[in-house]
């Protein structure tokens, strides 16, 4: 069946699995809280924690993980390092899932009005 559709294609399987490998990652709600925290400014180890309500060495931990992924990068300035979420796909992937969560939650349907919550450098959606 695939075949008759002219722009049907598969991603390799690299893409697959460093997809999959981020999608893991984000199977953890501290780590997403993290993002969203990341997805507003960059900010330190001890206001994150502070934020999603755990230790730092717990976020520490965390953020070294997704630093690895590649879904966020640390600026360092003397012995203190900021971190940021990596750029606009981190905010696409949060953006998809969180809405998707919203619309499963509240029994959304495609095309019904309704807002999302969002960070306040995101701006509006189109």
């Amino acid at each position: 069946m695939h075949d008759s559709l002219r722009e049907f294609e598969m991603p390799n399987d690299e893409e697959v699995q460093l997809a999959a490998d981020a999608f893991r990652l984000l199977a953890d709600s501290n780590r997403i809280k993290i993002l969203w925290a990341l997805l507003q400014g960059e900010t330190s180890v001890n206001c994150l924690a502070e934020l999603v309500d755990a230790s730092a060495s717990s976020v520490s931990q965390h953020l070294a993980k997704l630093r690895l992924a590649g879904l966020v990068t640390v600026r360092r300035e003397g012995t203190f390092a900021y971190y940021a979420a990596a750029d606009a796909h981190v905010r696409r992937l949060l953006d998809e899932a969180l809405f998707h969560a919203d619309h499963t939650a509240n029994e959304i349907a495609d095309g019904q009005p309704h807002d999302h919550r969002r960070p306040a450098t995101v701006g509006a959606r189109t």
